[in-house]
């Protein structure tokens, strides 16, 4: 980045600032310095600036320059919020190539980059107009109200309007609050002022300390022995006592560690503390406590394993980009784990990531063995003010490793060295809504050229296809590790054929009598159980018996599933929750039948089956809080639990040792997705899930409940022959030309009125054709074609793998965005594109 020699006796030119602000705006704008801001101004601080007539933002300094806006005057920087900047360069740079790649605005990669305490904007304020003096007469009823509160308070935000105006009327939206405050405004009663503020706090503890007047021995004991101040105050010698002994032993301690380990009260400690023996210092302290920044190695490598990791350091040293291929409990953490030692040794930063928050908490604490304090976590159960912490420690090179989901990828690293991105197949890497729809495993990658010699180890049993062909063709170095630690035998697979069973007992749909036999054994020998749904809730969907009626969502054209633990019908997509129905819509009956089965139902059925088992549920209805995925966990690991069902959060990665059988209760379910990667992603969910199995004492079992037994995914899966599953999928991936042969770029149309959002998507595609007719599929409704009360419409693009061809193509459909929306008609249109998007 260029620098500027921005002040000084021989430069008169203006300073000029190119801002990203966290908005979908088009364009970065452009603010004059101040001259007396000149010498503080950097790239990558927060400057707080004006946008509009009133509205105040926190944006952060892309760039600094002498080049003067060509159409509008430039508006001056109010204020330099950080001394320091917040953002290095590296990561500036990766925001404008997301924008790029995924078509959307630096602002919005912004927006899902910073913490949210560092994303100010403006909070309006209404202030009385002293010169409106305190005649109110002229005023209706609730200009009143507001006018009388303001001639107290002098200053009111909204939302305290809001209240004010509520308390005279039973019901009242936010839209019917802005009128009175714009004819309050016109009749000058008040005005607008718009204040940014800083909404981050630190977090303070008070620390006990022994007066510095007391610190030599012979003080302290003429302190104890003489001072009659202490004699009479027997209480307050237990506690100087109490404190003296816990200073010894652990070093310094908080003001509430102290009273509640001493069992002593504050005014006890007060007293001492106004006599001068000790003192109360308040400092700032972190919020997540970690342990001293230690290494501790304490294991060898098996053979296997070390002839992996090796062949790994050689394949780094010659490409950027390893694709290590191990099957499930074959050992790969203890390899991440070895190589993270050898690049924080040498002084570099370590991003680690995992596709799920349910997998860090495990992961988590086997690192800390190995690491202690050099490790931090960065997820979005997070609180705002912890991220801001990790944050900054990240920036200041105190966090050497970093464990964290998707979000990890935005942190400010200064000197990042390798990135592990494990379970690099999982989907939950792309984010979905909203913008910036990216995958971090590519971003990743690309990330990874920002740095000196940074490296990338891509992990995974089951690789997704795009990664396993770069490694086939040499794009990426490749390493297999095909041994389970400690030559565990691969789980054996047996398949229960659906269409056999016959059963009148209502539960036998759900789990078969071979698998509560399994299920039986397992439990008599003290052995853990998994059971793997891929549906929650109780049922999926309840079907009208006469006239075959399903309750749908009011908002999406879906049907809802009913959840027994809150009794309500509720829509996975918009999250609308409903009374259960009693009576069908269409005919009046009352006759409902649940059709299909979540986990909520499995868990009941489990409970009348096997009522002395300890059974557990693990999905998104059960596992809400911020430590909830952590104690699930731990209550499996310590054998509180002995049948464990979930959804694919029981999936991916974890490490039980006492699990020797797992049931893939629906396995058509997972088979039968309109999708191009179903069989993929099928055989990925059945092979990690079967890989919970048997992980220590190789007896693992897995059986799995179908009516196509014969299906060659599941016969692929049986095998654990991913390369049989690979030859299969690639020669179909190039006959139909689907990636890793081309690039996937979908268009979806959003809008309330269906004739509307169908002609605009035909209209696009019409458009486009001229120059891609042979790249283009649709426009079609999508399965579920409407959400949230928006009808929707698709127009899939097939492109060739070539950069320039992806770039035209990308600025032909910004061009053709903005031709739609002149037309009236489709101007409330909402056109997102989604690169990769499928």
């Amino acid at each position: 980045m260029q620098e500027l020699e921005l002040y000084g006796p021989t430069n008169t030119r203006k300073v000029f600032a190119e801002i990203i602000i966290p908005l979908a705006l088009p364009i970065n704008y452009t603010w004059l310095v101040p001259e007396h801001m000149l010498s503080d101004i950097k790239v990558g601080c927060r400057v707080e600036v004006n946008l509009g007539k009133n509205k105040r933002y926190a944006g952060v300094v892309k760039q600094l320059h002498h080049e003067a806006p060509e159409f509008f005057e430039a508006k001056e920087v109010l204020n330099i919020l950080d001394v320091q900047p917040v953002v290095y360069p590296q990561q500036l740079q990766l925001w404008e190539w997301m924008s790029s790649y995924y078509m959307c605005t630096q602002g919005e990669v912004m927006a899902a980059a910073l913490p949210a305490h560092f994303k100010l904007s403006s909070e309006s304020v209404l202030v009385f107009n002293e010169e409106a003096g305190e005649d109110f007469r002229e005023l209706d009823n609730e200009e009143y109200l507001v006018a009388e509160a303001l001639l107290i308070r002098k200053e009111l935000k909204l939302p305290e309007v809001q209240q004010i105006l509520e308390l005279s009327h039973a019901r009242l939206s936010s839209g019917q609050v802005y009128p009175v405050i714009n004819r309050l405004i016109q009749k000058r009663i008040c005005y607008v002022w718009e204040a940014l503020k800083e909404t981050y706090i630190p977090k303070k503890e008070d620390y006990i300390l022994l007066s510095p007047e007391y610190s030599s021995e012979a003080a302290l004991e003429l302190l104890l022995n003489e001072d009659k101040r202490l004699q009479r105050a027997e209480k307050q010698m237990e506690l100087l006592l109490a404190y003296l002994h816990f200073q010894k032993t652990e070093g310094e301690i908080t003001k509430a560690a102290l009273l509640k380990k001493s069992g002593a009260s504050d005014a006890q400690l007060k007293g001492l503390i106004e006599k001068g023996i000790l003192i109360a210092e308040r400092r700032v302290v972190d919020r997540i406590k970690r342990g001293a920044k230690n290494i501790d190695i304490n294991f060898e490598l098996s053979e296997a394993q070390n002839t992996a990791f090796e062949k790994i350091r050689v394949s780094l040293t010659e490409k950027p980009i390893c694709l290590l291929h191990g099957v499930t409990s074959s050992g790969k953490t203890e390899i991440y784990i070895r190589l993270i030692e050898d690049y924080i040794r040498s002084g570099k930063q370590v991003l680690y990531m995992l596709p799920e928050i349910a997998l860090t908490s495990q992961t988590i604490r086997r690192l800390q063995k190995h690491f202690g304090g050099h490790i931090g976590v960065y997820h979005s159960k997070f609180s705002q003010n912890e991220r801001i912490e990790i944050w900054n420690k990240v920036k200041e090179g105190e966090l050497k490793i970093v464990l964290g989901a998707r979000s990890a990828l935005f942190l400010p690293f200064e000197n990042l060295g390798f990135i592990i991105c494990d379970e690099e197949h999982d989907t939950s890497y792309k984010q979905m809504e909203p913008a910036p729809r990216y995958h971090a495993r590519d971003a990743a990658i690309y990330m990874s050229s920002l740095y000196d010699d940074c490296k990338v180890l891509l992990g995974s049993a089951t690789p997704s296809l795009e990664s396993y062909y770069n490694a086939s063709k040499e794009k990426y170095g490749l390493v297999k590790l095909m041994q389970r630690y400690g030559d565990v035998a691969m789980p054996v697979l047996e398949m229960i054929d659906t269409r056999r069973l016959k059963s009148k007992d209502p539960n036998a749909a759900i789990l078969s009598q071979p698998l509560c036999n399994a299920i039986q054994t397992s439990l008599d020998a003290a052995r853990q159980v998994i059971l793997f749904q891929n549906r929650r809730g109780y049922t999926p969907y309840q079907r009208c018996n006469v006239c075959g009626w399903i309750p749908q969502c009011k908002h999406c054209d879906v049907s809802l599933t009913f959840h027994k633990f809150y009794n309500k019908l509720v829509c996975h997509y918009c999250g609308t929750s409903y009374a259960p129905m009693q009576t069908c819509a269409a005919c009046g009956s009352h006759d409902f039948v649940q059709k299909q089965f979540g986990t909520e139902r499995i868990e009941e059925v489990l409970q009348e089956i096997f009522p002395l088992a300890k059974t557990a549920r693990m999905d998104m209805d059960s596992v809400r809080g911020k430590n909830a995925h952590d104690q699930l966990i731990q209550n499996f690991e310590q054998l509180n639990i002995d049948i464990l069902v979930g959804t694919q959060m029981v999936v991916k990665g974890l490490d039980f040792e006492n699990v020797d059988l797992v049931g893939i209760l629906d396995a058509d379910g997972i088979l039968s997705f309109a999708d191009f990667r179903v069989n993929e992603r099928a055989y990925q969910l059945m092979e990690q899930v079967s890989g919970r199995a048997g992980r220590k004492h190789g007896k693992g079992k897995v059986l799995v409940q179908t009516s196509q037994p014969a299906h060659p995914v599941l016969m692929q899966v049986q095998q654990h022959d991913y390369d049989a599953l690979y030859n299969d999928e690639i020669a179909k991936r190039e006959q139909f030309f689907y990636p890793p042969f081309s690039r996937i770029i979908k268009l979806t149309f959003k809008n309330k009125i269906r004739e509307v959002v169908q002609d605009a998507a035909q209209i696009f595609a019409n458009a486009l054709s001229n120059r891609y007719k042979d790249h283009i599929t649709g426009p079609a409704e999508p399965v579920i074609n409407r959400l949230r009360n928006q009808y929707l419409m698709e127009l899939l693009l097939k492109l060739p793998r070539n950069a320039k061809v992806l770039e035209q193509c990308k600025k032909d459909i910004n061009y053709q965005i903005a031709v739609l929306h002149q037309e009236p008609r489709y101007k409330s249109v909402v056109i997102i594109p989604d690169v990769d998007g499928i």
